[in-house]
Protein backbone atom coordinates (compact mmCIF):
# COMPACT_ATOMS: atom_id res chain seq x y z
CA UNK A 1 0.00 0.00 0.00
CA UNK A 2 0.94 3.56 -0.75
CA UNK A 3 1.11 4.56 3.01
CA UNK A 4 2.68 1.13 4.70
CA UNK A 5 5.58 1.31 1.50
CA UNK A 6 6.50 4.48 2.90
CA UNK A 7 5.70 4.37 6.12
CA UNK A 8 8.09 1.47 5.51
CA UNK A 9 11.12 3.18 4.85
CA UNK A 10 12.18 1.21 2.07
CA UNK A 11 15.94 1.29 1.51
CA UNK A 12 18.08 -0.98 0.02
CA UNK A 13 20.77 -2.64 -2.19
CA UNK A 14 24.41 -2.48 -1.05
CA UNK A 15 27.25 -3.88 -1.48
CA UNK A 16 27.40 -7.31 0.51
CA UNK A 17 31.18 -6.98 2.53
CA UNK A 18 29.99 -3.79 4.25
CA UNK A 19 26.81 -5.32 5.23
CA UNK A 20 28.70 -7.37 7.77
CA UNK A 21 30.13 -5.30 10.58
CA UNK A 22 27.23 -2.79 10.11
CA UNK A 23 24.81 -6.04 11.00
CA UNK A 24 26.48 -6.48 14.25
CA UNK A 25 25.22 -3.02 15.63
CA UNK A 26 21.78 -3.81 14.33
CA UNK A 27 21.61 -7.76 16.04
CA UNK A 28 22.52 -5.42 19.66
CA UNK A 29 19.36 -3.02 18.55
CA UNK A 30 17.62 -1.88 22.13
CA UNK A 31 14.40 -0.47 22.27
CA UNK A 32 14.63 3.00 23.22
CA UNK A 33 11.67 4.64 21.38
CA UNK A 34 8.10 2.86 21.60
CA UNK A 35 6.24 1.40 23.93
CA UNK A 36 3.00 -0.84 24.95
CA UNK A 37 -0.09 1.24 23.80
CA UNK A 38 1.54 3.43 21.54
CA UNK A 39 -0.64 4.75 19.01
CA UNK A 40 0.45 6.95 15.51
CA UNK A 41 -2.17 8.30 12.76
CA UNK A 42 -0.29 9.75 9.38
CA UNK A 43 -1.94 11.40 6.82
CA UNK A 44 -1.08 10.38 3.29
CA UNK A 45 -1.53 13.15 0.48
CA UNK A 46 -0.42 12.90 -3.19
CA UNK A 47 0.32 15.27 -5.63
CA UNK A 48 -1.37 16.28 -8.73
CA UNK A 49 -0.12 19.13 -10.67
CA UNK A 50 0.02 22.10 -7.89
CA UNK A 51 -2.33 20.18 -5.50
CA UNK A 52 -2.13 18.04 -2.94
CA UNK A 53 -4.84 15.78 -1.99
CA UNK A 54 -6.11 13.94 0.44
CA UNK A 55 -5.22 10.38 -0.15
CA UNK A 56 -5.66 8.73 2.97
CA UNK A 57 -4.89 7.94 6.56
CA UNK A 58 -2.54 5.37 8.23
CA UNK A 59 -2.69 4.12 11.83
CA UNK A 60 -0.21 1.91 13.80
CA UNK A 61 -0.73 0.79 17.09
CA UNK A 62 1.53 -1.25 19.55
CA UNK A 63 0.61 -4.00 21.93
CA UNK A 64 2.61 -6.03 24.33
CA UNK A 65 1.18 -9.65 24.03
CA UNK A 66 2.15 -13.01 24.63
CA UNK A 67 3.32 -15.58 21.70
CA UNK A 68 5.63 -19.18 21.88
CA UNK A 69 5.81 -18.33 25.66
CA UNK A 70 7.91 -14.65 25.31
CA UNK A 71 6.92 -11.16 25.22
CA UNK A 72 6.21 -9.79 21.92
CA UNK A 73 5.16 -6.33 21.00
CA UNK A 74 2.42 -6.88 18.61
CA UNK A 75 2.62 -3.81 15.75
CA UNK A 76 -0.50 -3.50 13.55
CA UNK A 77 -0.37 -0.93 10.41
CA UNK A 78 -3.36 -0.36 8.68
CA UNK A 79 -4.79 1.95 6.10
CA UNK A 80 -7.15 2.78 3.45
CA UNK A 81 -7.84 5.05 0.64
CA UNK A 82 -10.15 8.03 1.50
CA UNK A 83 -13.03 7.88 -0.74
CA UNK A 84 -12.49 10.50 -2.64
CA UNK A 85 -9.17 9.09 -4.00
CA UNK A 86 -10.27 5.63 -4.73
CA UNK A 87 -10.78 6.52 -8.00
CA UNK A 88 -7.31 6.91 -8.98
CA UNK A 89 -5.84 4.03 -6.50
CA UNK A 90 -7.68 1.93 -4.10
CA UNK A 91 -5.94 0.54 -1.15
CA UNK A 92 -6.90 -1.74 2.05
CA UNK A 93 -3.84 -3.07 3.66
CA UNK A 94 -3.01 -4.39 6.80
CA UNK A 95 0.46 -5.18 8.20
CA UNK A 96 1.52 -6.85 11.43
CA UNK A 97 4.60 -7.51 12.62
CA UNK A 98 5.72 -9.62 16.40
CA UNK A 99 8.68 -8.28 17.83
CA UNK A 100 10.61 -10.18 20.45
CA UNK A 101 10.79 -7.53 23.67
CA UNK A 102 14.65 -9.27 24.50
CA UNK A 103 15.93 -9.35 21.52
CA UNK A 104 14.03 -6.75 19.20
CA UNK A 105 13.69 -9.18 16.39
CA UNK A 106 10.59 -10.03 13.97
CA UNK A 107 9.19 -13.83 14.86
CA UNK A 108 6.21 -13.35 12.59
CA UNK A 109 5.12 -11.05 9.88
CA UNK A 110 1.69 -11.17 8.62
CA UNK A 111 0.56 -9.44 5.27
CA UNK A 112 -3.04 -8.56 4.11
CA UNK A 113 -2.63 -6.59 0.84
CA UNK A 114 -5.20 -5.14 -1.43
CA UNK A 115 -3.80 -2.09 -4.01
CA UNK A 116 -5.50 -1.30 -6.97
CA UNK A 117 -7.34 -4.69 -7.62
CA UNK A 118 -3.98 -6.50 -6.74
CA UNK A 119 -4.47 -8.74 -3.58
CA UNK A 120 -1.54 -10.41 -1.09
CA UNK A 121 -1.81 -12.52 1.94
CA UNK A 122 1.53 -13.72 3.36
CA UNK A 123 1.62 -15.11 7.05
CA UNK A 124 5.65 -15.47 7.39
CA UNK A 125 7.30 -16.88 10.32
CA UNK A 126 10.98 -16.33 11.30
CA UNK A 127 13.42 -18.40 12.95
CA UNK A 128 15.96 -16.09 14.46
CA UNK A 129 18.00 -18.64 16.06
CA UNK A 130 18.29 -21.28 12.77
CA UNK A 131 17.91 -18.12 10.67
CA UNK A 132 15.00 -19.49 8.56
CA UNK A 133 11.96 -18.03 7.74
CA UNK A 134 8.90 -20.01 6.70
CA UNK A 135 6.40 -18.99 4.01
CA UNK A 136 3.60 -20.90 2.35
CA UNK A 137 5.46 -24.04 3.56
CA UNK A 138 8.55 -22.76 2.04
CA UNK A 139 11.99 -22.55 4.05
CA UNK A 140 14.13 -19.87 2.97
CA UNK A 141 17.31 -18.87 4.73
CA UNK A 142 17.67 -15.38 6.04
CA UNK A 143 21.18 -13.93 7.44
CA UNK A 144 21.48 -13.25 11.30
CA UNK A 145 18.97 -10.05 12.57
CA UNK A 146 16.81 -10.19 9.47
CA UNK A 147 13.75 -7.69 9.70
CA UNK A 148 10.29 -7.29 7.61
CA UNK A 149 9.06 -4.55 6.18
CA UNK A 150 7.06 -3.77 9.44
CA UNK A 151 9.68 -4.24 11.78
CA UNK A 152 12.06 -2.25 9.94
CA UNK A 153 10.47 0.80 10.33
CA UNK A 154 10.79 0.34 14.48
CA UNK A 155 14.52 -0.42 13.68
CA UNK A 156 14.89 2.66 12.09
CA UNK A 157 13.04 4.35 15.04
CA UNK A 158 16.38 3.08 17.38
CA UNK A 159 19.06 4.19 15.40
CA UNK A 160 20.76 6.17 17.63
CA UNK A 161 21.88 8.87 15.22
CA UNK A 162 23.90 11.34 17.72
CA UNK A 163 26.41 8.21 17.14
CA UNK A 164 26.53 9.11 13.02
CA UNK A 165 28.30 11.80 10.74
CA UNK A 166 26.33 13.05 8.13
CA UNK A 167 26.70 10.44 5.03
CA UNK A 168 27.05 7.40 7.24
CA UNK A 169 24.70 4.20 5.94
CA UNK A 170 23.07 1.91 8.74
CA UNK A 171 23.12 -1.54 7.10
CA UNK A 172 20.52 -4.40 7.49
CA UNK A 173 18.61 -6.96 6.03
CA UNK A 174 15.27 -7.60 5.07
CA UNK A 175 12.69 -10.10 3.56
CA UNK A 176 10.08 -9.39 1.87
CA UNK A 177 8.33 -11.57 -0.91
CA UNK A 178 10.32 -14.58 -0.09
CA UNK A 179 13.82 -12.17 -0.99
CA UNK A 180 16.67 -11.35 0.88
CA UNK A 181 17.07 -7.45 0.67
CA UNK A 182 20.54 -6.02 1.82
CA UNK A 183 19.57 -2.54 2.69
CA UNK A 184 20.40 1.06 4.31
CA UNK A 185 19.24 3.90 5.86
CA UNK A 186 21.24 7.32 5.37
CA UNK A 187 22.07 9.75 8.32
CA UNK A 188 21.76 13.12 6.08
CA UNK A 189 21.95 15.55 9.66
CA UNK A 190 19.57 17.74 11.89
CA UNK A 191 17.28 20.19 10.60
CA UNK A 192 14.33 22.41 11.28
CA UNK A 193 10.71 21.40 9.64
CA UNK A 194 7.63 23.02 9.43
CA UNK A 195 4.28 20.46 9.48
CA UNK A 196 0.94 21.41 9.45
CA UNK A 197 0.93 20.74 13.37
CA UNK A 198 3.57 23.14 14.08
CA UNK A 199 7.65 23.56 13.76
CA UNK A 200 10.12 20.95 15.03
CA UNK A 201 13.81 19.68 15.31
CA UNK A 202 14.34 16.97 13.16
CA UNK A 203 16.67 14.10 12.14
CA UNK A 204 16.80 13.73 8.54
CA UNK A 205 17.44 10.49 6.68
CA UNK A 206 17.02 8.69 3.23
CA UNK A 207 16.21 5.30 2.72
CA UNK A 208 17.09 2.55 -0.17
CA UNK A 209 13.98 1.64 -2.00
CA UNK A 210 13.14 -1.55 -3.35
CA UNK A 211 11.48 -0.87 -6.83
CA UNK A 212 7.82 -1.56 -6.87
CA UNK A 213 4.77 -1.17 -8.36
CA UNK A 214 4.27 2.51 -6.85
CA UNK A 215 7.94 3.70 -6.17
CA UNK A 216 10.90 3.74 -8.49
CA UNK A 217 14.61 1.99 -7.08
CA UNK A 218 17.19 4.34 -5.19
CA UNK A 219 17.57 6.99 -2.46
CA UNK A 220 14.59 9.31 -3.47
CA UNK A 221 12.41 9.19 -0.36
CA UNK A 222 13.17 11.36 2.36
CA UNK A 223 12.17 11.23 6.32
CA UNK A 224 12.28 13.46 8.90
CA UNK A 225 11.78 11.83 12.58
CA UNK A 226 11.65 13.80 15.58
CA UNK A 227 15.30 14.95 17.70
CA UNK A 228 14.33 13.59 20.66
CA UNK A 229 13.96 9.81 22.30
CA UNK A 230 11.03 9.26 20.81
CA UNK A 231 11.82 9.26 16.71
CA UNK A 232 8.61 9.88 15.51
CA UNK A 233 8.17 10.01 11.72
CA UNK A 234 6.98 14.05 11.50
CA UNK A 235 7.14 13.63 7.20
CA UNK A 236 8.21 11.42 4.13
CA UNK A 237 8.33 12.55 0.79
CA UNK A 238 9.04 10.52 -2.04
CA UNK A 239 8.36 10.55 -5.98
CA UNK A 240 6.39 7.45 -7.27
CA UNK A 241 5.99 6.59 -10.68
CA UNK A 242 3.42 8.90 -11.50
CA UNK A 243 3.37 12.24 -9.30
CA UNK A 244 4.68 12.25 -5.99
CA UNK A 245 3.66 11.68 -1.68
CA UNK A 246 3.63 13.23 1.05
CA UNK A 247 2.93 11.83 4.58
CA UNK A 248 2.82 13.89 7.67
CA UNK A 249 2.07 12.85 11.31
CA UNK A 250 -1.47 13.80 12.52
CA UNK A 251 -1.41 12.29 16.07
CA UNK A 252 -0.02 10.66 18.81
CA UNK A 253 -1.05 8.51 22.03
CA UNK A 254 1.17 7.06 24.83
CA UNK A 255 4.41 7.89 23.46
CA UNK A 256 7.40 6.30 26.18
CA UNK A 257 9.51 9.40 26.16
CA UNK A 258 8.58 13.18 26.65
CA UNK A 259 8.02 15.05 23.17
CA UNK A 260 10.18 17.21 22.96
CA UNK A 261 11.08 18.16 19.55
CA UNK A 262 8.72 20.61 19.26
CA UNK A 263 9.99 24.52 18.30
CA UNK A 264 8.76 27.13 20.41
CA UNK A 265 9.44 30.86 19.52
Amino acid sequence: MIALRIGVIGFWMMVFPMIAGAQNDFCAAKNTSFKDGEKLTFRVYYNMGFVWINAGNVHFNTNLEQMNGRKVFHITGAGRTAKSYEWVYKVKDKYETYIDKETMLPLRFVRHVSEGGIKINQDINMNQTTHEATSDNVVYPIPQCTQDVLSAIYFARNIDYNKHSPGDKIFFSLFLDNKVYNLYIKYVGKEKIDTRMGSYNAIKIVPLLIEGTIFKGGDKMTIWVTDDDNHLPLRVESPILVGSIKVDLLDYENLRSPFNATITE
